[in-house]
Formats: structure tokens, sequence, C-alpha cells
């Protein structure tokens, strides 16, 4: 057999270990982000859903990102929905809210076997134009090959220049409770 032969099986090795294997992702976009900023003496809600979250974890390296429109969340009420965006969100100026974050210890879920994990992921949370860092519990749920994510986090408005003028602060609260409930499917 000639060198050419074996520098052949050489490289060919070499660039199969180098090749990582197929990181395994699961998708949505179809994930629930709610948020609740109701004022505890509030007469009226201030509550909307938005259903068409998209999320991308990659099982491997525990990466995990989340992006909603801020036009896509729909209140009760056309008014407040128009008030949110025109005012409170600038929705045309900044129209998506992002998390780009990783599992703290991907390696303690296990995907593969139904049953219900915790971990926390930290990230960064990107909403109005500021972009802060974020650390949140979230629970991953396994039943017949699915993967529903669940996390519930509390805000401050201030921190991300959401500005309630004071002719509403009784109505609107300074934190909005905001959850998520992501039913993720594997990515072919």
């Amino acid at each position: 057999m000639s060198n050419k032969f074996f520098l052949v099986i050489a490289i060919s090795l070499i660039s199969g270990m180098l090749v990582p294997a197929q990181a395994q992702k699961w998708f949505t976009r179809d994930g629930l982000v709610s948020f609740d900023a109701t004022a505890a003496n509030s007469p009226e809600e201030i509550k909307a859903v938005n259903k068409s979250g998209t999320c991308v974890l990659d099982k491997s390296s525990g990466a995990l990102e989340m992006a909603v429109l801020i036009k896509g969340f729909l209140f009760e009420r056309a008014l407040m929905q128009e008030h949110f965006n025109e005012n409170y969100l600038e929705s045309s100026t900044y129209p998506k809210a992002t998390f780009k974050g990783k599992i703290d210890n991907p390696g303690a879920l296990n995907f593969d076997k139904d049953g219900t994990y915790s971990a926390n992921v930290s990230g960064t949370m990107t909403m109005h134009g500021v972009s802060k860092p974020l650390t949140a519990p979230v629970t991953f749920s396994v039943k017949s090959g699915k993967v529903n994510a669940t996390a519930k986090i509390t805000l401050a408005l201030a921190d991300y220049k959401v500005d309630v003028p004071s002719l509403v602060a009784d109505k609107v609260s300074k934190t909005a409770t905001i959850q998520v409930a992501a039913p993720l499917s594997l990515l072919k």
C-alpha cells in the first residue's frame, strides 16, 4: 500500500475526531409567555399573553435562547395593548425581548428519560433596549420524548427603563411576573 493511502486514512480519522457529533437541539415556535403587572389594589388586571415565543435548547452544551415579539402580547382590552406597545415598551423601536443563556448544570438533565428536572439558567435578558444578567429556575418535564420547559420570574420594570406614569401608578405594579411554558420538540 502506498503512503498516499495511509495519509488519506490518517486525515479521515483525524478529521472525524475533530468534528463534534451532531448536537441535539430542541425547538419551539409555540412558547407561551405571559405577564402580570397588576398593582395590588388595581381595579383592573394588567395582564397579557403571547403564544408565539421561540426557544432553542442545545442539549449537549446547555445553551438556551428564547425570543418573543412584543407586539405579539394580547390584552383583554385593545386600549391597554395600544398603550403597552406605544408608551411602555415602544415596540416599534424595540420589537422583541430575548434571553440568551445556558443551563448551569446540563449534566443533571436527562432528556432521554421521563421525569421532572430542575435547573438554573443564567444569561442575559434584553428588553426595551436594556440588557441585564438574569438567573432563573427552570423546570424541564420529559414525557414520551417531548420536553416542556417552564419558568416563573419577576422583573423590575425600572431595570428595563419601563416608566410607569404617576397617573396609572395605582394600576401598574413596579414589577412584572413573567411565566414561560415552552413545549420543545427535537429539531430535525
